[in-house]
């Protein structure tokens, strides 16, 4: 297995910390929320929609899963991410090693840019964490970061996201749907693959816990800022019995 590793300048400033507000949408919204965010914001221009899919870690007890679930103040994310479609042809594909750390409503993200071949993207190897256990936990300790306890990919999840500029603050703000994940640890889950969630989340990315006036019409969509977790609304769906209501909806919401 070859991994290119692309180094990260040491002496670069560490990440900014932001203010990541998430609003969960009902599926019969997304339609509506997609308009809305087209009217009042830029597409962005590099890249205004594609599909995303991580791979993330967690303990084998699921830490970090329980501390999400929990609303802890120290939350802490592993994965790795990479863009575009399964059917990608390339025989190389560039992936992203990120740590997201959150502290109350601000958070950070460092990243490590690697290309590896394209099989490596596939179920056998997914389960297997991608690259080698001692590279990441070698590569998290260059961000700081060093897990009390051994780290193993969990789940895949997959997504659609369109992304957006608020014109007037330069806030990032994105639209993400049809999130569906497969679980890779035999416990919690039915050994589903492709499970999809109802409804999306929009998340706006800045350094003011306000919103921009022009975001302010999401009122009409009458949601309101939760903690909508991708990762743990995903485990949280495999691990409920097939046919649970609103085992597809977020914690507290059926839909």
């Amino acid at each position: 297995m070859v991994v290119q590793l692309f180094n990260a300048n040491s002496n670069s400033a560490p990440p900014l910390w932001r203010i990541e507000r998430k609003f969960y949408i009902t599926s019969q919204q997304i339609g509506l929320a997609c308009g809305l965010l087209r009217h009042v914001c830029r597409r962005d221009a590099e890249h205004p929609v594609g599909q995303i899919t991580s791979l993330y870690f967690d303990t084998i007890d699921l830490n970090e899963h329980r501390k999400s679930t929990s609303g802890d103040f120290r939350k802490d994310k592993v994965r790795i991410r990479w863009y575009g479609e399964s059917d990608c042809r390339d025989e190389v594909r560039t992936i992203f090693l990120e740590l997201k750390s959150k502290r109350g409503f601000a958070g950070t993200k460092h990243r490590q840019k690697m290309e590896v071949p394209a099989d490596l993207l596939t179920m056998p190897y997914l389960a297997q964490g991608i690259i080698p256990k001692t590279q990441l936990h070698a590569m998290l300790a260059t961000f700081g970061y060093f897990p009390l306890d051994m780290l193993w990919p969990v789940v895949v999840i997959t997504y659609w996201r369109h992304r957006f500029i608020e014109p007037l603050t330069g806030v990032r703000v994105s639209l993400d749907y049809r999130i569906r994940s497969t679980m890779l640890r035999p416990s919690p889950g039915n050994g589903e693959r492709e499970l999809e969630l109802m409804g999306g989340v929009i998340e706006i990315k800045g350094t003011s816990i306000e919103l921009p006036p022009t975001l302010r019409q999401m009122g009409m969509l009458n949601v309101d800022w939760s903690r909508f977790s991708k990762y743990s609304a995903c485990i949280d769906a495999h691990d409920e019995g097939i046919g649970t209501v609103g085992r597809l909806s977020p914690s507290g919401r059926i839909v």
